[in-house]
């Protein structure tokens, strides 16, 4: 909602956003002090005194990086954001293979050491990386009898001959697909994720994933200055009293008694409950911790990845971790969030397997939440719901959600030029 309020105001719409919360970003926000955090997930008891300052904690309730060539930091870049952030590569991607955790190799260095695959199964490998690099849906001479648009995933690892481990790591931890579904899919979405992962780890090294300083409540407070430069209005502390309607279509949202007029609107599922439905849950288990994850390096910050096939699962399960290194957490504390899509009617013992990886957890806190998605599309009620952040470990579906609200708003395609700020903005920075 704030980068489309962002968006929305630098291509010169008048822009109202209201939060019924006291702060920035709703469900993407970082909660702080440490207090807060208890509060919210109603513990009676508030911080040992062991968590250091409850003001040196910044708790993301929804886990995610940046991709480092993905959507989000080109979004990032061309509405110059960026100078309102600081980032940082995170320090490694592994993957959890028969009880063990191994890392994501990063560098081809990395790929010829690592246990993950036998001596001739990465030479296979090589070729489908070198073959995936450098395929071109737009040149068919890339495309080495393969149809993008028509093969299906299973075929093209079996003109490798990639074995069923190179398989899940493939599907997994580069393409990121959290079940098996897309092995019968046309292979085209597959290449394409592939190449996003390769091209995000060339930029950095370490990793393809980034993290801002003080935590994600930051991106949504980025865009929402931008909005604001561009004339837009803020109001936090909100409540929402009423969608005003007539003949089906919203004219303005009411509250305490005012009646702001309208001709489109924006908003997450919470506010509009009798149009969506539910499609699913997630659970997320925030674990705060006083060391490293184990065999991770002593790494201060990382992903691991649970293919669902080794825990027998439909769905993987993730975790991200950050630390006192990212400002989000008191000095030598360190913050792994677990979080997968919900299969059972048991959502706490789905997750185990990811807490194991995590002992001895100082504190957890466990939500479970219902995924929503919009019902209609807007065109008649011109009320645009985006959807609920779903257990993906990065921003790329919520950044394709940006753009399809974007086109049913205004009927074009989204087009990241239309970010640019103009070069002779009314509400320059300078002079402020």
């Amino acid at each position: 909602e704030c980068i489309l309020s962002g968006i929305m105001s630098v291509n010169g719409k008048k822009v109202l956003h209201m939060d019924r919360n006291p702060y920035y970003g709703g469900e993407s926000s970082s909660i702080t002090p440490l207090e807060e955090l208890y509060k919210r997930f109603d513990l009676p008891d508030s911080p040992p005194e062991s968590m250091g300052r409850g003001r040196d904690w910044n708790v993301d309730l929804i886990p995610k990086f940046l991709m480092a060539n993905g959507q989000l930091v080109k979004m990032l870049l061309y509405t110059e954001v960026t100078r309102y952030l600081d980032f940082k590569v995170v320090e490694g991607s592994f993957v959890y293979k028969g009880g063990k955790i191994y890392k994501v190799p990063s560098t081809e260095t990395e790929a010829l050491a690592s246990n993950l695959m036998g001596m001739f199964e990465k030479r296979r490998f090589r070729k489908f990386l070198v073959f995936v690099a450098n395929f071109d849906e737009n040149d068919p001479k890339t495309f080495e009898g393969v149809d993008p648009k028509l093969t299906n995933m299973r075929d093209v690892y079996k003109k490798f001959d990639l074995g069923q481990d190179v398989i899940d790591f493939t599907g997994h931890a580069l393409a990121l697909y959290r079940t098996d579904d897309y092995l019968d899919q046309p292979c085209l979405e597959t290449i394409n994720r592939i190449k996003l992962y390769s091209e995000s780890l060339a930029r950095y090294g370490k990793s393809p994933y980034l993290y801002p300083l003080y935590g994600l409540g930051e991106l949504p407070q980025g865009f929402a200055r931008l909005s604001a430069i561009y004339g837009g209005t803020y109001m936090l502390n909100k409540p929402v009293d009423e969608i005003v309607m007539e003949n089906d279509r919203v004219v303005g949202v009411k509250s305490e008694g005012e009646v702001a007029r309208c001709k489109q609107l924006i908003c997450d599922p919470s506010y509009i409950q009798d149009r969506v439905r539910k499609a699913g849950q997630v659970i997320r288990v925030i674990c705060i911790l006083s060391h490293p994850i184990k065999n991770t390096n002593d790494a201060n910050s990382c992903q691991i990845i649970i293919p669902q096939n080794q825990v027998n699962r439909k769905s993987d399960i993730y975790v991200c971790m950050i630390s006192y290194a990212h400002n989000v957490a008191a000095q030598g504390k360190y913050i792994a969030i677990a979080s997968t899509t919900v299969e059972t009617s048991d959502p706490e013992a789905e997750i185990e397997p990811a807490l194991e990886l995590l002992e001895p957890i100082d504190q957890k806190f466990v939500a479970i939440s219902d995924l929503y998605e919009p019902t209609d599309d807007g065109t008649e009620s011109q009320i645009f719901a985006s959807r609920s952040y779903d257990a993906t470990t990065h921003f790329e579906t919520t950044c394709n959600d940006i753009k399809d609200i974007y086109k049913r708003m205004t009927g074009s395609d989204f087009d990241f030029e239309n970010m640019k700020r103009k070069q002779n903005d009314v509400f320059g920075e300078d002079e402020q």
